[in-house]
């Protein structure tokens, strides 16, 4: 089937970040999901192929598959910049933006996240600051081939990614391991389907840092 014959709720429930297209086209994913996306976008006035191709361009985005192992460092911290921080930035926006529309609405239901809002906000600033410290000091290091100066800048940011990953610890206690309840709307389906997608995505940024970016640095690093 096509993509632009299934309905919305399919696509939030199925595609990470198609809500965040489905909100900039103004298109009723919710209370309007059983509409096709063709359907929505022509009782909207916009332009079906547009919006499809916004949807397709995420697809392709979880599906890239570069062989990152072989890239140089100035190469390989492009590939972070553009795969992971410029994805993370937009990930956390819009699962913010669901998880408080999730606990406006179903603040009454026992199973309803309550605190995820102020725990998502919390996480985007500490891995906003994090990232900004790794473009501004230690990937401009790399880039220039001043790895083996770089061993303390790269602990530091090592040692951040494992609070990082005991942080993600507090989403499986405030999501119940992020299983909607029986009967949620599809805003919170896709809430959770992104949360899972963000948590994917962040476990491969950090393995690709960690082990192949900052580990070829640490070995001829000056210790110090």
């Amino acid at each position: 089937m096509s993509m632009l014959d299934r309905s919305l709720a399919q696509l939030a429930q199925e595609l990470p970040g198609a809500t965040a297209v489905f909100h900039q086209y103004r298109l009723s994913f919710c209370c309007g999901g059983e509409h096709t996306l063709r359907e929505a976008a022509i009782k909207r006035g916009v332009d079906v192929k547009e919006i499809a191709a916004a949807l397709a361009a995420l697809s392709g985005a979880a599906l890239d598959a570069k062989n990152v192992d072989t890239l140089s460092d100035a190469d390989l911290v492009e590939f972070i910049l553009n795969r992971f921080h410029k994805v993370h930035r937009e990930q956390l926006a819009e699962l913010k933006r669901l998880a408080h529309r999730v606990e406006s609405v179903h603040g009454d239901n026992p199973a309803c996240p309550h605190g995820l809002t102020e725990f998502l906000h919390h996480l985007a600033l500490e891995l906003e600051h994090h990232m900004q410290k790794e473009e501004a000091i230690l990937f401009p290091m790399l880039v220039q081939g001043q790895g083996s100066m770089a061993g303390a800048p790269l602990r530091v940011m090592m040692a951040e990614h494992e609070g990082h990953v005991q942080e993600l610890a507090r989403l499986d206690e405030l999501t119940g391991g992020c299983v909607p309840p029986e009967g949620a709307c599809n805003t919170w389906r896709a809430l959770y389907l992104g949360l899972e997608a963000f948590v994917a995505d962040l476990a491969s940024h950090i393995h690709l840092e960690n082990d192949v970016l900052f580990a070829r640095n640490l070995k001829g690093a000056v210790h110090g």
